[in-house]
């Protein structure tokens, strides 16, 4: 595993891992958890993560449109650094991960930060079958959670 070489990589763990020690010691800047009870507040972080979240399918566009594809590279390092970012996103939006399907939505999304953290170039595995079922389950785990955001905004948006 090479993480010298990976920086997005480092900050995403060392960002997540401050989440999660913020999280379970119930560590809170009153400031903020004060901004995150505001309605408006969290309709506009809201859209700011959703818009974090269509974002980063880019990348799969620049793989897949022909006259894209001379982007993919630099496309690339923009996700790896954009992903390592999400945790300070999704703290942004919400000190906590919910509960019912919020708390599956938090779940999945940290777990496929994670596993974006440890993409290919990290694990330097030139494994077919493991390139392949990396992606799978990166792609799918993406796609769950974006489906999971328009169910939550869909719901956000019918209750109130």
């Amino acid at each position: 595993m090479v993480l010298n070489k990976n920086k997005s990589t480092i900050v995403g763990l060392v960002l997540l891992f401050a989440f999660l020690i913020q999280f379970f010691l119930k560590l809170e800047w009153g400031w903020l958890y004060e901004l995150q009870e505001e309605e408006m507040y969290k309709r506009w972080s809201g859209l700011f993560l959703a818009i974090f979240i269509v974002f980063q399918w880019v990348l799969s566009l620049t793989r897949t449109v022909k006259k894209w594809k001379k982007h993919a590279m630099n496309m690339q390092a923009i996700h790896k650094w954009v992903g390592a970012l999400s945790p300070i996103f999704f703290y942004i939006h919400s000190m906590g991960m919910g509960y019912g399907y919020l708390l599956l939505l938090s779940y999945i999304f940290f777990a496929n930060t994670l596993l974006g953290y440890f993409n290919l170039d990290v694990l330097k595995n030139n494994s077919d079958a493991l390139f392949k079922g990396w992606m799978i389950s990166h792609v799918a785990l993406s796609l769950v959670v974006s489906i999971m955001m328009v169910f939550h905004v869909t719901m956000v948006f019918y209750y109130k």
